[in-house]
């Protein structure tokens, strides 16, 4: 797998698996998680993570952005305006100009806005910003946004923070297989196995936050998640074997005594 490496925005990642930094108990869990995981990419909600107080806890002093690339995402935006503005802060904090948008539209399913998505893509990618963008799992809206020139297409997998996997296989597939830009599934990942499916599908990543923070032990979440991603591309890679409407003997009847 050495030389299968996911590139976004002419940066090469060597692991397919991004992973947040939201709703652990505190940083130092959060380093820990990343470096079992194998991630070298985290997303940085800059509205409620610390990346510019030093009078606080601060995540650069546990999750070195020399040594992981961040990517500042607009988690708690739900207009055009405040995404542009957060993301505006973050390049002025850290000079990040790869960046994760999200705009939301409402608090109950956090399902995005993708009308103001779409407005919030045009301002950002006028501005110089590389936007890796959340977005519903609608093969019509991922073409627009690719088409305004995003560098990453996140269709969601399940609502934000459910761990109910992939739930529609269907059109995230039609999604991989119309876009030139790298697919990552954002959004629902549960657990090992969803993952896994995410990347049977042909997606070039997952990314995911809740699964591993969330999980009773997520050092051992963040491992196993690691082994899913690999798992799941290398059997894309592989090419499944058909589908049958009826048993086939695994061994030749021809022959036989």
């Amino acid at each position: 797998m050495s030389s299968d490496k996911l590139i976004v925005a002419g940066r090469t990642f060597n692991s397919r698996l991004i992973i947040g930094t939201g709703k652990y108990k505190d940083y130092a869990e959060n380093a820990a998680a990343l470096e079992a995981s194998g991630a070298d990419m985290v997303t940085v909600a800059v509205r409620r993570v610390n990346i510019s107080d030093p009078q606080q806890p601060m995540l650069v002093d546990f999750i070195d952005p020399k040594k992981a690339t961040y990517l500042p995402n607009t988690a708690g935006c739900f207009t055009g305006e405040d995404a542009v503005r957060t993301l505006r802060l973050a390049r002025e904090a850290g000079g990040w100009d790869l960046v994760k948008l999200e705009v939301l539209s409402d608090p109950k399913h956090l399902y995005p806005d993708m009308e103001e998505t779409m407005r919030a893509t045009k301002m950002l990618i006028s501005e110089g910003f590389e936007v890796m963008v959340y977005c519903s799992d609608d093969p019509v809206f991922a073409r627009k946004l690719e088409e305004l020139g995003c560098c990453a297409i996140m269709p969601l997998g399940a609502p934000i923070g459910s761990g109910l996997g992939i739930q529609n296989p269907v059109n995230i597939r039609l999604i991989v297989e119309q876009t030139k830009v790298p697919v990552i599934v954002d959004a629902g990942v549960g657990t090992a196995s969803d993952a896994a499916v995410a990347m049977e599908l042909g997606c070039d990543g997952v990314l995911m936050n809740t699964a591993i923070a969330g999980a009773k032990d997520p050092i051992r979440m963040a491992r196993a998640m690691k082994h899913a991603v690999i798992a799941g591309r290398e059997a894309y890679l592989a090419g499944r074997m058909p589908r049958k409407m009826y048993a086939d003997p695994s061994s030749p009847l021809g022959g036989l005594i």
